[in-house]
């Protein structure tokens, strides 16, 4: 940016310069009068607390919560289940390249999100950003989209965990199952954030537990320590290239790529958790970095183990891919522990999508764009009003 801004002014752009130049300092000016209303606020309610009323949020959150909130948002359905589409369409390769690159955008959204919240950590969501810098208009837009988004995945997760709850108990019906887990979920919620950042912390621990061992039990298959049912010798690296390093051709390779960014989909919770969290200077930054980097060494060294370990016309919907390694090893009751993973994925999706529907609908109230007694908060600072609209 500073060298385009040098190119302008030594090519006559000066013009298109000084206008670039008022527009950010329009902008800095805004955000500091905005900065000085909202601390003339807080101080008018520190000297008379008669006028407090309960809408503020708290921030109860750390930063061991706010990198699982983050790694757990994303590691799901999407990594579990559709990976094997992805490795079935695009092959071995195209399967890590299109991860690879999905691993990129989401460094780059990432990246962006964490400055802004760094900068102006409003507690709600990151559609006041948008408030600020374009308009009332695209904000209500934003959020409304959003919070329709994850209120339409809840419906989903729930009666995919009544669905999977099935496999063990056939005889009773999802529907017993689903309201089970909608009422846990709802009180998490409902409780404090801090319960709600502790519980997102374990579901997410069980999933990165399970990731963690599916790699290393992999690898040790992949190099011959551990036997795998189709081999009498190491498989090695022999499935990337056996039919081709790509077998479908390069185009498969870019119509993964939308799959590949729903799995993805999830880091943004960072942005509406960030006025939540204790020290957000501190906290996001390194929230940021450490989840990125290991959402792709998850990522991409889960999709390089499955490739390695299964042919790649073998993987597909029907079948978790991990589900088809860990039996080709001979693992016990495989689908058993695999259909817990799952469900601890499901739910831990519902909760953080119960969570940042409800902070979206309170944020929404507190800029008076719905009605205001949905950004009611209790005496732990929950949205109570906005948990139960949600």
């Amino acid at each position: 940016i500073p060298a385009f801004f040098v190119f302008l002014s030594n090519t006559g752009g000066s013009t298109l310069l000084n206008d670039a130049t008022n527009i950010m300092n329009q902008a800095s000016a805004t955000c500091s009068a905005d900065d000085r209303g909202e601390n003339q606020m807080k101080d008018a309610t520190r000297e008379n607390p008669a006028k407090t009323t309960h809408t503020d949020l708290k921030r109860k959150m750390e930063v061991r919560h706010l990198r699982m909130i983050s790694l757990g948002g994303v590691i799901g359905t999407g990594l579990f289940l559709s990976s094997g589409y992805t490795i079935h369409q695009a092959g071995p390769l195209g399967a890590i390249i299109a991860y690879g690159i999905g691993s990129m955008l989401v460094y780059f959204v990432m990246l962006s999100l964490g400055e802004l919240s760094v900068a102006m950590p409003y507690a709600g969501s990151f559609h006041l950003y948008a408030k600020r810098f374009i308009g009332p208009g695209t904000a209500f837009t934003i959020a409304v989209l959003y919070w329709l988004n994850w209120a339409v995945a809840l419906a989903s997760e729930f009666t995919a965990a009544g669905l999977l709850m099935q496999r063990w108990f056939p005889d009773s019906p999802a529907w017993i199952w689903s309201a089970a887990f909608i009422a846990v979920v709802f009180m998490l919620n409902i409780l404090s954030v801090r319960l709600y950042g502790e519980s997102e912390f374990w579901f997410a621990s069980i999933k990165v537990f399970a990731i963690i061992v599916f790699i290393v039990i992999g690898l040790l298959a992949m190099f011959g320590a551990i036997p795998i049912a189709g081999y009498d010798h190491a498989p090695l690296f022999e499935n990337f290239y056996n039919d081709g390093w790509l077998p479908n051709g390069v185009i498969p390779l870019f119509s993964t790529l939308l799959t590949v960014v729903f799995a993805f989909s999830g880091t943004e919770v960072v942005g509406v958790a960030a006025g939540e969290t204790k020290d957000p200077a501190q906290a996001i930054p390194k929230a940021v970095h450490t989840t990125v980097l290991r959402l792709a060494i998850f990522f991409i060294g889960s999709i390089a183990v499955m490739s390695a370990l299964i042919p790649w016309h073998r993987s597909g919907v029907d079948t978790s891919p991990f589900v088809l390694v860990f039996q080709s090893i001979g693992m016990p009751f495989a689908g058993d522990v695999m259909n817990f993973v799952v469900l601890t994925a499901v739910l831990s999706a519902a909760n953080s999508g119960l969570y940042v529907c409800s902070r979206m609908v309170w944020s929404l109230a507190q800029e008076g764009m719905i009605p205001r007694v949905l950004g009611k908060t209790n005496f732990h600072g929950v949205p109570v009003f906005a948990v139960l609209f949600s």
